[in-house]
């Protein structure tokens, strides 16, 4: 069975997770740490981890390899949204430095963690580069796109280029807006998730014209999210396998788009991990290798 990591949207064979009790911890740490990482408010810890268990069970009944990353108490609660932190390509990690200072530590957790298990590193991403996993997405198995923004800075944006430039791929930097300003959560896939080879959802509202032209170009057929479910984060979408896509409840016209579309969707609750944190369920996983 041939395998990749270039793709958003073929079957996931691999991926890793970070569950509530290895990340939140406790009731305590959700309360010392939720205002300065900037949640909508204090997620309930019980809560949170039944929502959890729920969004662990869609990944569990379709995913072959699920491995979780450990706790570990240098980290912050925002270590939940663990894709930020690294890039799978297929010729090792690239492990992230994340534009966010309050996790600066989770890449080098998550470099021990892969260490540990044999998986192949590329190259690291230093200061003053910046580079959060949540601004990169594969448009194909040649071409990735990045997000230029206040988490992934251009130092980081060429180191990226340098570490792939030996392996004749494309990568498309694209210039996301101020929107909301510096604190707050906003990365490319918060506007552009590939569901299939010629399938994404979108924001366009947020979406650079030249970007969006860009995929009309390639080929994408898009599913745009309407206003009203853009922050309840209706453009956050994960496809476990090709037209198979995972989203957190409340957003049911995106919903009835991705059907008439095609698609299957599972949808979780997710108001304690997702919505209070601004990380949908992308952000909750680092897939490792999709199947060819």
């Amino acid at each position: 069975m041939k395998s990749t990591a270039h793709s958003e949207y073929l079957p996931i064979t691999s991926l890793f997770i970070k569950p509530v009790d290895a990340a939140f911890v406790s009731q305590g740490k959700i309360e010392k740490e939720w205002k300065r990482l900037h949640y909508l408010s204090a997620p309930d810890y019980g809560l949170a981890k039944k929502e959890y268990e729920a969004f662990e069970a869609l990944l569990t009944n379709r995913i072959a390899q699920l491995h979780h990353f450990p706790k570990d108490d240098s980290l912050s609660l925002d270590a939940m949204y663990c894709r930020d932190a690294s890039i799978a390509t297929d010729f090792g990690m690239i492990i992230c430095n994340m534009g966010k200072r309050a996790r600066s530590k989770e890449p080098k957790v998550q470099e021990r963690v892969f260490k540990t298990m044999g998986i192949k590193i590329l190259g690291s991403i230093e200061a003053p580069g910046t580079l959060e996993g949540g601004d990169v997405a594969w448009l194909d198995h040649k071409t990735l796109a990045v997000g230029h923004t206040y988490r992934t800075n251009e130092a980081g944006i060429q180191q990226l280029k340098r570490l792939l430039e030996p392996f004749d791929l494309e990568i498309l930097v694209v210039d996301l807006p101020h929107y909301k300003g510096p604190t707050d959560v906003f990365h490319l896939m918060s506007i552009l998730s590939p569901v299939d080879k010629n399938l994404a959802v979108v924001y366009s509202p947020l979406m650079p014209i030249a970007f969006r032209k860009e995929l009309i170009y390639r080929g994408f057929e898009l599913v745009e999210v309407p206003d009203e479910e853009f922050e309840s984060m209706g453009c956050n979408v994960l496809a476990l396998a090709p037209k198979v896509c995972v989203m957190v409840a409340g957003n049911p016209k995106t919903v009835a788009l991705l059907r008439a579309a095609g698609c299957e969707v599972l949808v979780y609750e997710g108001n304690q991990i997702s919505v209070m944190g601004g990380g949908g369920p992308t952000c909750l996983t680092r897939p490792l290798q999709r199947q060819m």
